[in-house]
């Protein structure tokens, strides 16, 4: 190391001498495990890349000199070494060291001493932002997370085992790891430590652990001697075959090239990240260079990415410190007032260039060795990784990732390209990719499916039992039916038991069904396969696949007594109030035809009761067209043609739903609505065990008021005797309970009123199992092919019976609703009719308006003006008028006298 440093020196000296200038000498410290493989590669490389620097800077006035210490891959020492540096040396800046745990410690020294710290420590728990004088010139472990969080979301994977190592290096990644799967809609369901002490027996135990779990990804992390020996016990465990998939990080992948070969081949088929360097020919007669540096006789050694950063971060230090030098290369010695220094710490002093020298590194670009060497706020900043599949001796790249485009095959696809990846070996030497999840190869190898057994309703879900044995016999039904054909529609074998649990029958909600799906939750069963309704409170604790039933609950009441013998029946196509709004249109309209008539059709004149009964006759005789009146006036012309539209429509309607009431027998319906069920205090009757009692008692209905059942033949009992007799008036029930029961009873019930939604039936699994999403897609396969097929088999063929009670009956009498377009086009027309005749009649009689007079004597001045008839030309007022109102006419306009005044 010093003879290293001896020729450095002199090197340097004599380039001075021949330039004749006199260099200012900067002191760097270099802390390494100089011992390993890593550290002589990076010793070299940062000697190499200072002689490269000033060779091609010859100009530049300073010059670093580097004091290398070794850490002897110990904490303590890298510790002792850093304050050796800082207090004998004084030294600038430190370079190293290279493990996250050894900088832990020098990263405090460093800030007490204002010397900025220039580590390739990986960590993420080390933040530049919270250690302004450390700068991290390596990429942070955790921005390789995005790149496998993206691989898993690209091979459909849901659930991963995350394995790391003891220590910073491993624990930092803890907390950002669960965090990326989220974002890709996955999780990790299980994370193991591996320490160093840990024993060959410790790891296996571990891994057979792992093996019994369904998850099969695994991302581990951790460097290359624990990670060694941790695949051997792999291979050794049997988990590095045909199912699993292994994935690598970047401190491990970097690293490969120094393992040996029995060390690769315990990892053939795992998938690795690493940084990608682009090559350049700077970078090829580099490496050329430092193979021929290398002596024969010491322990080869290759070159990776952290010797292309450190030869970068070598030449961005040299940059900052010529920009620096002058503001003073030495320390400043601040003792406290003691009569000595307590320790080692408190003689070091700070650097006078420390301050300046920090902003300047920790955001400094340059185009270096390794391609764009960028620090921004004193973390380097990744652009784009490399994805390898370890196979043979070596690795095979399979693509790239960049933070723009994701994942592509070739480095310049676009980003709306296809994300691709170039064919991967997997372990077990396969190219299918792994499903990610597998039941487990523990000798309990079925998966327990809960089925709900009771004595009513077999046709969906029935169960056989043993008395004596209290064995399971058969389990049959709709639902079970259903659920095997949704198993052997998955693309691989999947071993059931049906394990039959007893809901209770009594009244008031399903505890003892919400109680075993509380108990599946913790793996006891790995699903629930029977009549189970999606509900959003279960979704908040299990996950359920795709319906695969109609959605909804409805009731079903009791058909009334035909009314077609009902006296009154002609009143029953119209609802009361459509019969009132068309009988004061009715009123309306003829009064607004009279209003327009009145002064120039002698039709519409006469006695008072004449004109009041002419007002009703007119628009009501418009129903059979039978008025004879001639309109004489445009504006009821206009007003009597938009009626009769509105009429004609009106009669239509009614004859057409009349028609239909006294020719074709209809299923009425007892109710139409259940809250009126509610207002009587009727009762209604609803399934045992079923989230249906909640949804009544939510509607308002009190608990004296429900009554549960167990049988498609207690609902037909209860409907038959009624409330009044102990039954019930409608059962109110999901709509695939109804159908069947409607199958059977369609003579005597009916379907009604609105259908509230539900999501229908459906599997239900544990909280994240991977089997929902197989399951579900399985379904829509079955659904289309063989779901109807099973419905025939279980609940018979449709027929006519059936067809009656497809669709819910509901009041089939015309609405308010159905004709408001047609009344407000009338309302529109009569209005503006009326509007434009007032509007010409008060523009008739202006001078009467602003005439002398009472307001009481000017109204009824306004009223006889309006009775007198008009003949279209005179404008005339007569001598009764005259003579009541005292008003008279002139060339010049009206004019008022004393009543009796002879004109």
């Amino acid at each position: 190391m010093e003879n290293h440093m001896l020729v450095f020196a002199v090197v340097m000296s004599l380039m001075s001498i021949v330039n004749g200038e006199t260099k200012t000498e900067v002191r760097v410290g270099v802390i390494l495990d100089t011992e390993t493989s890593l550290g002589k590669m990076s010793k070299s490389c940062i000697s190499m890349a200072l002689r490269d620097f000033y060779k091609k800077h010859d100009n530049y006035t300073t010059m670093i000199v580097p004091h290398f210490r070794d850490s002897e891959q110990d904490n303590v020492q890298a510790a002792s070494a850093a304050i050796d540096l800082l207090k004998n040396e004084q030294v600038m800046a430190l370079l190293g060291p290279m493990t996250s745990s050894q900088a832990d410690f020098v990263i405090d020294i460093g800030s007490k001493s204002n010397v900025p710290i220039i580590s390739p420590a990986t960590s993420p728990s080390l933040s530049p932002n919270d250690n302004p004088y450390f700068i991290r010139s390596s990429h942070d472990s955790s921005s390789q997370l995005k790149l496998i969080a993206e691989l898993i979301k690209h091979f459909g994977w849901r659930e991963v085992v995350f394995i790391y190592e003891d220590g910073d290096y491993g624990r930092g990644l803890i907390p950002y790891i669960s965090d990326a799967m989220v974002k890709v809609d996955a999780k990790v369901m299980y994370r193991t430590v591996i320490y160093h002490s840990a024993s060959d027996d410790w790891i296996l135990k571990e891994l057979y652990k792992m093996k019994t779990m369904q998850t099969r990804v695994f991302i581990v992390h951790a460097l290359p001697d624990l990670a060694t020996r941790f695949f051997k016990k792999v291979n050794e465990a049997g988990m590095m075959e045909e199912g699993y998939a292994w994935i690598i990080t970047e401190g491990l992948t970097s690293r490969l090239h120094s393992l040996d070969h029995s060390d690769i081949d315990s990892m053939q088929g795992v998938l690795g990240v690493k940084s990608w360097i682009p090559r350049s020919n700077e970078l090829i007669k580099f490496e050329k260079k430092w193979k021929r540096s290398q002596n024969a006789e010491d322990e080869m050694t290759e070159l990776d990415m952290f010797g292309y950063w450190w030869y970068d971060t070598v030449f961005a230090l040299a940059i900052a410190l010529e920009k620096v030098a002058s503001s003073g290369i030495n320390f400043s010695t601040n003792f406290k007032r003691q009569p000595k220094p307590m320790n080692d710490l408190d003689g070091i002093g700070t650097s006078v260039m420390g301050p300046r020298l920090v902003p300047l590194i920790r955001d400094i670009k340059l185009n270096g060795l390794s391609g764009d060497f960028h620090l921004v706020d004193g973390q380097l900043q990744p652009s784009t990784y490399q994805i390898v599949n370890i196979l043979d001796k070596g690795l095979k790249h399979v693509g790239y990732w960049t933070p723009t485009n994701g994942i592509k095959k070739k480095l310049h696809q676009t980003k709306g390209s296809k994300d691709d990846l170039g064919a991967i070996i997997w372990p077990g030497d396969t190219t299918f990719s792994p499903k990610g999840w597998e039941l487990p190869t523990s000798s309990e190898s079925k998966l327990r499916v809960g089925v709900p057994a009771r004595r009513g309703f077999v046709q969906f879900v029935d169960v056989n039992i043993d008395p004596k044995t209290k064995q399971v016999i058969s389990v049959t039904g709709f639902c079970i039916d259903v659920f095997l054909a949704v198993i052997d529609a998955l693309p691989y074998a999947v071993k059931i038991e049906f394990v039959p649990f007893a809901p209770s029958d009594g009244a008031g909600p399903a505890e003892s069904l919400k109680d075993f799906l509380h108990n599946f939750s913790n793996g006891a069963y790995g699903a629930v396969a029977g009549d189970i309704t999606i509900l959003a409170d279960r979704m908040d604790n299990f996950d359920f696949s795709l319906p695969y039933t109609e959605a909804g609950f409805s009731m079903v009441v009791p058909i009334k007594v035909d009314e077609r013998k009902s006296t009154w029946i002609f009143m029953r196509p119209l609802e009361t109030e459509l019969w009132i709004t068309i009988g004061a249109f009715f009123i309306y309209t003829g009064l607004v035809v009279w209003v327009v008539e009145h002064r120039v059709n002698k039709e519409f004149r006469g006695s008072p009761c004449q004109q009041v009964g002419m007002i009703f006759w007119f628009s009501f005789s418009t129903l059979v067209f039978a008025h004879r009146e001639k309109l004489i006036s445009n504006l009821s012309r206009f007003v009597v043609i938009v009626w009769v539209f509105v009429v004609l429509v009106l009669t239509s309607s009614y004859t057409a739903s009349l028609t239909s009431m006294l020719t074709v027998q209809k299923l009425q319906p007892a109710y139409t609505d259940i809250d009126k069920i509610m207002r009587n205090g009727e009762s209604v009757g609803y399934q045992a065990s079923s989230f249906i009692y909640n949804k009544l008692k939510g509607m308002g209905f009190d608990e004296s008021q429900l009554k549960n059942y167990s049988s498609f033949e207690q609902y037909d009992k209860a409907l038959e005797l009624g409330s009044q007799n102990g039954g019930v008036s409608a059962i109110v029930d999901e709509i695939p309970y109804l159908k069947v029961f409607l199958a059977k009873y369609c003579t005597k019930y009916t379907m009604t009123g609105p259908t509230y939604k539900t999501a229908g039936f459906g599997f239900a699994f544990p909280k994240g199992s991977p089997l929902v999403a197989d399951v579900s897609r399985a379904i829509l396969q079955v659904t289309e092919v063989q779901i109807r097929n099973i419905s025939n088999q279980w609940f018979g063929e449709p027929t006519s019976c059936d067809k009656q009670n497809e669709a819910s009956v509901t009041s089939d009498r015309l609405t308010l609703d159905s004709f408001k377009g047609l009344f407000i086009i009338a309302g529109l027309s009569s209005t503006s009719a009326l509007l434009v005749f007032l509007l010409n009649f008060l523009y008739e009689i202006r001078e009467m308006l602003v005439s002398q007079g009472s307001v009481g004597q000017k109204l009824v001045s306004i009223a006889k003006t309006f009775d007198v008839f008009k003949d279209g030309e005179s404008q005339m007022v007569t001598a009764e008028v005259v003579a009541d109102t005292g008003f008279f006419s002139s060339d010049e306009g009206f004019s008022t006298t004393e009543p009796g005044t002879p004109v």
